[in-house]
């Protein structure tokens, strides 16, 4: 089976988390860089990729790589794609997507319709046709531009892999599932020890750790772009993977995760978005204030996503929820804390400062990721 550069783009400042991710799943890192990581499979690695990996907004299959500093070099470059062996006479094809950091050439649009009429000149010789339907399976490309280095790929995945399907309802200012996974992945949580975010919101830090306790593919449930790529992908392959992906899912895990929101309609939501995600039965939600948070265990985690003021009537409000924050902490015996926030604030209203932290782009928010640590359990002896 061919071998394929695929790209997977990620939230800055969490590439180690996707990387080890790939790793896991048995395929070979090519390269890391800001927001992306790149590696090599075959076509059942995109299919597994955008079936198993939780940190990843989609996966991208790299046809080409070249320098341009003209359009007349960038149309080239285009034009010398091998199209044809990735997109059959009656696909539709399009640039969805062209972006342009330090370049020379910086405009998506012109980007965009160059491209489109280079990649249609190729094929207008290799199909010998001066028509093309567009009327089957849809390949859209998307190109980056950095330092003039021109990057061509296809989207394999469609809508973002942060789309799950199970977010039917949503708080304010949802985490993406992505950032979520990425961020829980980030931390020494495990599924024997427990978990409770006081701030749900809609339930994405306690459904995506329920879905990592019980090893459900975040992809298992949804539909991508490329199971209709015939020409490129074998028959049963996609039905395979998702097969595969059924088969390791144990929903009899040992959890104790929970979710606290003092919002009831948002509790209801979060149960909806839990069951719509198959974990309903592993997590416990209720309507709670940070304040009343307490938990008779050792050695449990908090993560959790505060606001942190990107809207004006929320930032008279912080201090006094960061102090009931710390306060809660405070009372819970040898846990750890985890907390994204953008507020600068942060610890002073916590009451004390984090043992690490770690900057992460939520969008184009700079955030850090707060890691306050607390005792390890003892370590269990062998019997």
């Amino acid at each position: 089976m061919k071998n394929y550069e695929l790209i997977a783009p990620c939230h800055f400042g969490l590439e180690a988390v996707l990387k080890k991710e790939i790793y896991d799943l048995g395929y070979e890192i090519l390269q890391v860089e800001d927001g992306k990581v790149t590696f090599e499979g075959d076509a059942e690695a995109i299919c597994r990729g955008n079936i198993f990996l939780r940190t990843t907004e989609r996966i991208l299959l790299k046809v080409g790589k070249f320098r341009a500093e003209t359009f007349e070099e960038y149309f080239q470059g285009i034009l010398a794609i091998p199209w044809e062996d990735y997109i059959p006479e009656d696909g539709k094809f399009w640039v969805t997507k062209a972006s342009s950091i330090k370049s020379k050439l910086f405009s998506p649009s012109d980007l965009q319709s160059i491209a489109k009429k280079a990649m249609v000149e190729r094929m207008k010789k290799e199909y010998e046709t001066d028509w093309f339907p567009e009327d089957g399976a849809s390949y859209p490309v998307r190109i980056f531009l950095y330092k003039d280095e021109v990057t061509v790929t296809i989207d394999t995945s469609g809508d973002s892999l942060h789309k799950r399907g199970y977010r039917y309802l949503s708080s304010k200012a949802p985490l993406s599932e992505t950032l979520a996974a990425a961020l829980i992945l980030l931390t020494p949580w495990k599924a024997d020890r427990i978990l409770v975010d006081p701030l749900c919101g809609s339930g994405t830090f306690p459904i995506e750790a329920a879905m990592i306790a019980a090893n459900i593919a975040p992809g298992m449930n949804r539909h991508f772009l490329s199971e209709k790529w015939d020409n490129l992908f074998l028959d049963g392959i996609w039905q395979d993977c998702f097969e595969e992906a059924k088969e390791l899912v144990n929903l009899d895990v040992k959890v104790d995760i929970q979710g606290y929101d003092i919002d009831g309609e948002i509790i209801k939501a979060a149960r909806e978005n839990a069951k719509r995600a198959g974990v309903d039965t592993l997590i416990h939600f209720q309507q709670r204030a940070v304040k009343d948070l307490h938990h008779p265990k050792k050695y449990g985690f908090m993560i959790t996503n505060p606001p942190y003021g990107e809207r004006l009537e929320e930032k008279e409000a912080l201090p006094s929820l960061y102090r009931e924050i710390g306060r809660a902490y405070l009372g819970l015996d040898a846990w750890s804390m985890f907390l994204i926030s953008g507020y600068e604030d942060t610890e002073k209203y916590i009451g004390r400062k984090a043992n690490k932290n770690r900057k992460i782009y939520n969008g184009m928010l700079k955030t850090y990721f707060y890691q306050f640590l607390g005792e390890k359990p003892p370590k269990r002896k062998k019997q």
